[in-house]
Formats: structure tokens, C-alpha cells, sequence
């Protein structure tokens, strides 16, 4: 099998969503927007309620600065280097359009943004649709055609038709001091049970064969409900539709192992991404979050107790302030033991308006890139072994893409974007995007595979 293919870095930035799809149809004379979307697949969904909204108001979506009456710049502000990235993009949108409404979660500091780029339309924070379309409205008037213009089943959607991102709730109720997103988004709020059951049920019959279930925090869904484990019926109604589903941002609460049976029954992928960030207990209390490595060693061995293929991922910190290199050994160790299948790490930065730029001592930027290094290597060595594992096997894949070269798929153990690939680049003739179909393991590299059709 060749293995000419791009493997996935190290460094692949586990925070974002895939690059946006636009549509481009469009009726003579129609007003047409355009979107640029940056950050996470909450940010991604947020795009997607927009788009769909001024789609059912009569406007067209534009895949270009040129063909666009307007552009809507949907920004992140998790990290510094995010902030510098989404005024990039502003500056790029005013330069190629000239047209630019800027909305989401750097959209809650409207200073900052009029300060480098004063000549915006207008600024909006995180998931406030109403005065996106205000705005919209202002600068390019809606012209609806109800004899033509057709919303999809579906909505408008920017990711590949065979998944979607399924956003259950808003907000977080935690207090983690390297993070601002409960300042810019507030604090839980969770979508009515019917309400994302809808949804889901719309997607699937639209032809969607993924949901990829997020949030801020996706375990506490419910609690500002009043009901703590309202995640565990909503993952079993949703496993009931038909399609696979994954569930992302799960933090691991004792109640979490009430979701794995599901994935042992096959209602539920198995699959659970959860944000550890850090193993050492000092290190996570100065994270503000909960201190309890040792518990979650337990947690983990329990899910794999209950279903012994299920997958985890996770995202970590490296390089915290006060970080020693004794506690960062500790977090080698604890990888080392917890065997993750899926890892990425950030670098620690600074992000305005968090409470941990006040904590002392700073690690330098040379050791946070040396231990980031380090870690990888132990994190891409157990990958690497992981897979390997897994030649010879028989797995079911979805199929993301299809060129001259072969199938690029995803097996139950892979999100898009942020895990590894299946290959597949021979006899792949008839494949198309959103097939599934049974594959055989022939090799293995440190982060992909490639296989076989059966």
C-alpha cells in the first residue's frame, strides 16, 4: 500500500473546525453575503444558524470577497495568536470587500476590534443572530423571490453533506483561569431535549450519516435544568436515529461511565473527547479545575472495563505558569499510564482578561516549545502503537473524500479534522463522499492507516 499520502502533524490544532464549504448558487440580481469563519465548531454552527437565516430571508451566499454585496467575519477570541488571526481577517475582508459586519466571540470586545479596523459596518458578540441580521440588513437590503429562493431541509451547512456539528447548549459554568469564554459567551444555558432532537431527526433525513455533538461543556447538559445526567437520554435518543454519533467536550464527571454502555451497545460511537489539560494536582489547581488525576486513571480504566475499543482523546497545556519540571514529568508519567488514543497540547499564552496571566512565574517560551516537543513525542510514540495494533482488523469507515489518488476515510475512533485518516488507494472506484463501508487494517504510521475494502 503506498504511503505517499500527508500523515497529520503532531501539532494539528485540535481547537478548530474544518474549513467552511460554501454553497454558491444564486439567482440573477439576488443579494449575496459572505462568510468567513474562524475558531472552534461552535463558532462553526453559529455560521451556520446566520447563513441560514438570511438564506430564508432571500439572500444568496457568496464563496468570494469579489461576488459578495457584504462579508460577515465570524471571529474567535480564545487565544491571543486567535485575536491576531481574526484581525487578519477583518483587514483581508475590508481590503478584498470593503463590506465587513464582524460578530462572535471577539465580537465582545467591540474596542479592539474598531481600534484596528475602524471602518467595520458594525460589531456583534457571540451568538447574537438578531443583530447580525440588523446589520446585514442595514447594509445590503433583502430582496426575497418566494417562487425561487428554496431553503434546504437541512439549513445551511458548511461542513461535507455526510456530518454535521449538533450544538446542545451555550456557555460554561466553569471558572478555569487560562480561559475567557465564559466572559464572552456567559454561562450554561442548555437547548431543549425536543428542540435538539429535532434537529438531529431534520439532518439525518436531509442525509447527514455524522453528528458531532458539542458545547463548552457537553456532560453538564442539564444542569441549569436542574437535571444533571440529561446528557445520557439525549445521547440514547440520538444513537436511536440511525446515525453515528460523537460526542465531543465531555468532561469526565463520575456519570459519564452511565454514557459508555451506550457505546458498547452501539447506539453511541465509542469515542469521548475529554479536555484532562493536566495530570499533576498542583498544576490543576492553579488552573482552577478539579484535582483529581488519580481519580480519572480509575474513570478511564472503568470505560474501558465497560467498552474495550472505545477511544479517547484529549487536549493538554503545556507549560502552565508555574509549571516545574517535576510537575511536567508527572504529566508524561500519567500519559504514559493513561495510554490515550487521540492527543493535543497547546502551548500556554496569555489571553487578555485572563486570570492566569497574574499567576508568577512564567515559563519561558523556549522551555514551553521543548516540553511541548517532548510531550508529543511520548504522545505520537503511543499512537503509533495504538494503530499498529489495529492491522489485520476490520473496521467500518466513512468515507470524507475521493480523489485520483484514493479514499480518504475516518474510522468510528476518528473526528474530522482533529484525528487521523483512513487510506484506502486501491480499488476505491465508485466511492463517494458519505459512503460507509467495511475495510481491512493492511499498515499503520503514527497518526493514519490504510486499508482495504472487504
Amino acid at each position: 500500500m503506498s504511503q505517499t499520502r500527508p500523515q497529520n502533524p503532531p501539532d494539528l490544532r485540535p481547537d478548530l473546525a474544518p474549513r467552511p464549504v460554501l454553497p454558491s448558487d444564486a439567482r440573477p440580481g439576488q443579494p449575496r453575503i459572505g462568510m468567513v469563519s474562524l475558531g472552534c465548531p461552535k463558532a462553526l454552527v453559529d455560521s451556520e444558524r446566520i447563513l441560514t437565516r438570511l438564506r430564508a430571508e432571500g439572500y444568496a451566499i457568496s464563496p468570494d470577497y469579489g461576488g459578495a454585496d457584504a462579508v460577515i467575519v465570524n471571529t474567535c477570541g480564545f487565544l491571543d495568536s486567535a485575536k491576531a488571526e481574526s484581525l487578519d481577517a477583518i483587514g483581508e475582508a475590508l481590503t478584498q470587500n470593503g463590506r465587513v459586519i464582524v460578530t462572535g466571540c471577539l465580537g465582545a470586545e467591540p474596542d479592539f476590534i474598531t481600534g484596528a479596523h475602524p471602518k467595520v459596518l458594525a460589531v456583534t458578540g457571540p451568538h447574537q443572530y438578531e443583530q447580525v441580521l440588523d446589520a446585514v440588513h442595514s447594509a445590503v437590503p433583502p430582496a426575497p423571490d418566494p417562487f425561487v429562493d428554496l431553503l434546504p431541509a437541512s439549513g445551511v451547512t458548511l461542513t461535507p453533506r455526510h456530518y454535521s456539528y449538533l450544538k446542545i447548549s451555550e456557555g460554561c459554568n466553569h471558572k478555569c483561569k487560562f480561559c475567557i469564554i465564559p466572559d464572552m459567551r456567559g454561562k450554561l444555558v442548555s437547548r431543549p431535549h425536543a428542540a435538539v432532537l429535532r434537529e438531529a431527526e431534520r439532518l439525518v433525513e436531509a442525509g447527514v450519516k455524522e453528528l458531532l455533538v458539542i458545547s463548552q461543556d457537553t456532560s453538564a447538559y442539564g444542569v441549569d435544568r436542574k437535571d444533571a445526567r440529561a446528557i445520557v437520554p439525549l445521547a440514547r435518543d440520538l444513537g436511536s436515529l440511525g446515525a453515528w454519533v460523537r460526542l465531543h467536550y465531555v468532561y469526565p464527571y463520575p456519570f459519564v461511565a452511565d454514557l459508555v454502555p451506550l457505546m458498547a451497545d452501539g447506539l453511541v460511537l465509542p469515542y469521548l473527547d475529554v479536555p484532562f489539560q493536566h495530570a499533576h494536582p498542583d498544576t490543576l489547581r492553579r488552573m482552577a479545575r478539579p484535582a483529581a488525576a488519580e481519580r480519572t486513571l480509575d474513570r478511564i480504566a472503568e470505560w474501558r472495563a465497560i467498552c474495550p475499543d472505545i477511544a479517547i482523546r484529549s487536549t493538554f497545556i503545556v507549560g502552565y505558569p508555574g509549571e516545574t519540571e517535576a510537575e511536567f514529568r508527572t504529566l508524561l508519567d500519567w500519559l504514559e499510564e493513561a495510554q490515550l488514543d487521540r492527543v493535543g497540547a497547546f502551548q500556554y499564552e496569555n489571553v487578555a482578561g485572563a486570570r492566569a496571566n497574574a499567576l508568577p512565574d512564567h515559563v519561558p517560551e523556549e522551555v514551553k516549545a521543548e516540553r511541548y516537543a517532548r510531550f508529543m513525542e511520548v504522545a505520537q510514540r503511543i499512537s503509533a502503537a495504538k494503530l499498529e495494533a489495529r492491522v489485520g482488523r476490520r473496521e467500518p469507515v466513512i468515507v470524507d473524500a475521493v480523489d485520483e489518488e484514493g479514499a480518504t476515510c475516518r474510522t468510528r475512533r476518528d473526528a474530522p479534522e482533529i484525528d487521523g485518516n483512513l487510506f484506502i488507494d486501491e480499488g476505491f472506484d465508485g466511492l463517494v463522499p458519505g459512503d460507509m463501508v467495511e475495510v481491512e487494517v493492511d499498515e499503520a504510521s503514527d497518526y493514519d492507516l490504510w486499508g482495504s475494502r472487504v
